[in-house]
């Protein structure tokens, strides 16, 4: 059973509705039994940073998370969620994250060139840096999956599976070792999202 972490942030409906698609037992829950419980964990979430860290501090789920993926269960956080598993963010402030992978989450404004908008806002290719990882078992490169996000993945090297090219290339997916993150979202990536996804459930 996959457990998606309900916090008060993360585009839950659409993404319980993906697992249960391709034939994944997944619950949304706050429940520290539950999630303790359960095979595998996801992490979603959308927003501002410093939102939700706060959330997910005042729920007590900030441990229940950094205690799990200490046990070795899988963990996928998705869009804000991937980002919150990085050790600090620079969004309107600077804010202290879940420290389970190094880096940092950084404005792409300054970053990427200045005729590209922000957010990046739709569909890009992945280029996998890691294309053996078992995330990537049912995609190849060059497929497209949808991204909504202004800040990024940085300093993340040693975790780095996936990039995408906007301008520059751009932090799309991490992995170090039961801790996984995408910066796009597969619950609104189509049939290459749910392939992610299976993966996921899989692995």
């Amino acid at each position: 059973m996959i457990a998606i972490i309900d916090y008060g942030v993360g585009n839950l409906f659409s993404l319980s509705s993906s697992l249960k698609a391709i034939g994944a037992e997944a619950v949304v829950t706050r429940d520290e039994a539950l999630i303790r419980a359960a095979d595998k964990i996801i992490l979603p979430g959308v927003g501002a940073f410093r939102d939700a860290a706060a959330k997910l501090a005042e729920t007590g789920m900030d441990k229940v998370v950094k205690d799990e993926a200490a046990s070795g269960k899988p963990l996928l956080g998705i869009c804000l969620g991937m980002q919150m598993l990085f050790e600090k963010s620079y969004e309107y402030g600077e804010y202290q994250g879940l420290g389970l992978l190094k880096g940092e989450i950084v404005p792409m404004e300054g970053v990427v060139p200045k005729d590209l908008k922000l957010p990046q806002m739709g569909w890009n290719a992945l280029d996998l840096i890691q294309p053996d990882h078992p995330l990537f078992k049912n995609i190849k490169g060059g497929d497209y999956v949808y991204f909504v996000h202004s800040y990024y993945a940085a300093g993340c090297e040693d975790s780095l599976i996936a990039s995408t090219e906007y301008g520059v290339p751009i932090t799309a997916a991490v992995a170090k070792d039961n801790v996984w993150g995408t910066q796009f979202h597969p619950e609104k990536s189509g049939t290459v999202g749910l392939n992610i996804l299976r993966a996921f459930a899989e692995a």
